[in-house]
């Protein structure tokens, strides 16, 4: 199972200092590596399957992945889960590396009420934004999709207008995409998903510096780190998969300066939280074009990540 993987690649893990003279360094599995996914299968990790249903024209994609959160919360199944249980975990997921609080939540009395689900249904769930924007939830198994379309049909919160997939178990805010017109179409971003995390966040291209440090803040770098901005290749799209200890970013393979982007957040201006509070331990691999962290604090890293406040993704300068 996922959360078995996911706890033995934890368990397993050794984590080194980002210096290109050490031992090379040692990451969470790698995901199998996919050309395109046009297609929805939930055999893949969330951060997989559901670029098959994003539209082309979004800029990023968050997933949260809620089976993951309750296995590393301690909750296990959601059958066997007293009331008690389900309060423990929704106290203490927002001290977790999580994108969401949950969709549903709003709504939660009235959907157990009168139609029997609620948010703690839901497997994973994901955002996206850009020129296109919305959001797709996908229920675990068991869950009637039947009260799901009734709810739906009923206008619930956010629910209203949305699409029901009941064969796939997917409730989606708009008609998902051709598969031509979706994320998973394009190669390079097919790539970046799959890594098994709690949380994953995907963004096309890079982000500005002064958006990242603060305004005005690139052109009032001292001459060494303005020449490191120089000096850094050019990024078409990035993906960060947080765990409950770990973070795994995925630039893309090939990345001669991938110890560059490492060492960003040492040598600019700090970011509110601190980058380097929040996510230490750097490593990096260039030829896969993978940075790894330790979460010290997952909660921080899930706002810088809301925030797009990541250095390692700063546009070259």
């Amino acid at each position: 199972m996922r959360g078995a993987r996911f706890a033995a690649a934890l368990a397993g893990l050794a984590l080194l200092s980002a210096c290109a003279s050490e031992a090379k360094p040692v990451y969470q599995e790698e995901p199998i590596a996919r050309a395109v996914i046009t297609t929805y299968d939930e055999q893949l990790e969330p951060s997989a399957a559901v670029l098959a249903l994003v539209p082309a024209e979004a800029q990023t994609v968050s997933v949260t992945d809620f089976e993951q959160l309750r296995l590393v919360l301690g909750l296990g199944s959601m059958q066997e889960a007293s009331p008690a249980d389900v309060a423990r975990f929704w106290r203490r997921l927002p001290r977790t590396a999580t994108l969401s609080r949950g969709l549903l939540r709003g709504v939660d009395a009235r959907l157990r009420a009168d139609f029997g689900f609620t948010q703690d249904d839901v497997a994973w769930e994901a955002r996206y934004t850009g020129a296109a924007k919305g959001w797709i939830l996908a229920f675990r198994n068991g869950t009637s999709m039947d009260a799901v379309a009734r709810a739906v049909k009923a206008g619930v919160g956010p629910l209203a207008d949305a699409v029901v997939d009941a064969d796939r178990r997917l409730v989606t805010s708009a008609k998902p995409p051709e598969p031509e017109a979706a994320w998973g179409a394009e190669p390079a971003l097919a790539a970046l998903g799959g890594q098994e995390a709690v949380a994953t966040y995907l963004s096309r291209g890079c982000l500005d510096v002064d958006s990242v440090f603060g305004k005005g803040v690139q052109a009032k770098l001292a001459a060494e780190p303005a020449a490191a901005l120089r000096d850094l290749d050019e990024l078409d799209g990035f993906a960060l998969a947080m765990g409950s200890e770990l973070a795994t970013v995925q630039l893309g393979p090939k990345r001669r300066d991938a110890f560059d982007r490492v060492r960003l957040a040492e040598n600019l201006p700090p970011t509110v939280p601190d980058f380097n509070v929040a996510l230490t331990r750097p490593v990096a691999d260039p030829s896969t074009g993978r940075l790894g962290y330790t979460l010290d604090d997952p909660a921080a890293a899930a706002e810088l990540t809301r925030t797009r406040q990541l250095p390692f993704a700063v546009c070259a300068g």
